[in-house]
Order: C-alpha cells, then sequence, then structure tokens
C-alpha cells in the first residue's frame, strides 16, 4: 500500500511515544499479585510508605483507589518542598500516567495497586520495555473490540490515533506538518475546527457508528 506498513510495530511506538522498547519485561500477576509485593508486606502498608498517607475507605474498592483522590491530593506541588515530598508527586504522576495513557481499560477511574512494585524503586523505572507492554495492551483491547457486546475500545489510544495521522495523510489535519520528537507530541496543541464541513463529517461518523443490523438489513446497494 502507498502508506507503508499498516501494523502499529515497535518502531512506531518508540516514535510517537518515545518510549523504550528494549529491556525487561512488564508483568505481574492480576489475582495474586500482593503477594509478589516486598516480602509480602501488607499492600495498604506498603501504599502509606510510598504514597505518605492512606485513604479514606470511601476511595478504596479491594485493590483498586478512585482516581480522583489521586487527582485532587496531588495536584498541586507545593513550594520548596522537600525531595522526598516530590518523589512520592512523582510516584503519584506516573500512576495516574500509567492508568490515563498507557495501559486505560474500561474502568478508568479507578488506580490498580498493581503498579506499586514499579513505584518503589522510581529509579529503575528506565530499565523495563514499557513501549512492548503497551503495544502487547493496544492489540489486546483492539482484539477484545472486535466483539459484537463490545462498544467501547481502551487502551492506549493517542498512539493508535497518532499513528493513524502519520501513516494516512488524508485523514491529518491540516497545519500539522511539523515534525517533533516524540511524534505524540505535536497535537498536545491541536484543537478541533468548528468548521460546518468538519462537523457533518463527525455527525455522519456517529451515525455510522450508532448503527445495527436490523437498520441496513433493508437497505439495498446498488453498484
Amino acid at each position: 500500500m502507498p502508506f507503508g506498513e499498516c501494523a502499529i510495530t515497535l518502531q512506531d511506538v518508540a516514535y510517537q511515544l518515545g518510549l523504550p522498547i528494549d529491556g525487561e519485561a512488564v508483568s505481574g500477576c492480576l489475582t495474586d499479585f500482593e503477594n509478589l509485593m516486598d516480602n509480602r508486606r501488607p499492600t495498604w502498608e506498603w501504599f502509606r510508605e510510598l504514597f505518605g498517607e492512606l485513604l479514606p475507605p470511601n476511595k478504596v474498592k479491594q485493590m483498586t483507589v478512585h482516581f480522583t483522590w489521586f487527582h485532587e491530593r496531588f495536584w498541586d506541588l507545593p513550594a520548596d518542598t522537600s525531595e522526598e515530598t516530590v518523589r512520592i508527586h512523582a510516584r503519584a504522576y506516573i500512576m495516574m500516567l500509567l492508568l490515563s495513557q498507557l495501559f486505560a481499560d474500561k474502568n478508568a477511574n479507578r488506580v490498580h495497586l498493581r503498579w506499586l512494585p514499579y513505584l518503589a524503586l522510581m529509579d529503575d523505572l528506565g530499565r523495563y520495555s514499557w513501549g512492548s507492554a503497551a503495544l502487547a495492551w493496544l492489540y489486546r483491547c483492539l482484539c477484545h473490540g472486535t466483539n459484537r457486546n463490545v462498544v467501547n475500545v481502551a487502551g492506549p489510544l493517542q498512539l493508535l490515533q497518532s499513528w493513524i495521522f502519520w501513516r494516512f495523510f488524508s485523514l491529518r489535519p491540516c497545519g500539522f506538518d511539523v515534525f517533533e520528537f516524540p511524534l505524540a507530541s505535536r497535537w498536545a496543541t491541536y484543537l478541533p475546527t468548528t468548521d460546518a464541513g468538519d462537523q457533518r463529517v463527525v455527525s455522519s461518523r456517529l451515525c455510522l457508528d450508532r448503527l445495527r443490523d436490523r437498520d441496513v438489513s433493508h437497505l439495498v446497494f446498488a453498484l
């Protein structure tokens, strides 16, 4: 095809998001992960050590924390703060980044504590292949999205969108031909236009997305 490779590769992840694609695998157990934590230390005791406090009960559900707690608690970093406080805020930011950008799921209002082992040693975060993990998660979410009962898609969708704009020139918004690294960063200043033609495209796309089998079963398509 004239667009080149039509599958998102590890090279695309490195170019689009600037994530490392070599290094140790990002892995873990989702069911009994707490048994893997620092000599089986109680999970919430470790959480308090990493983030400086425990959460109110209404912000906790099993092994997940309300995203709003991180957002409200660590929204602002006080001036002239200690190095340890800076590290606590950095852990919270990374936790939110992992959830909302790289490994988003349909339960996007909660943060799973499975990331604690990685945040405990922030200096070692760079040795992991985060790009490989993000790409694997995207393909898993896209595969799950092919199920006829699924109406929403999760995953690092900013990677998918930036890759589409990079590979399919006809779909790229005008005025964004300047390349920066990582490539996805150039969309940080992009604001959708209010042009009437573009609004019609969005409206038509929405109508197509809402179509069901019964809506098209009676249509006859002429060649």
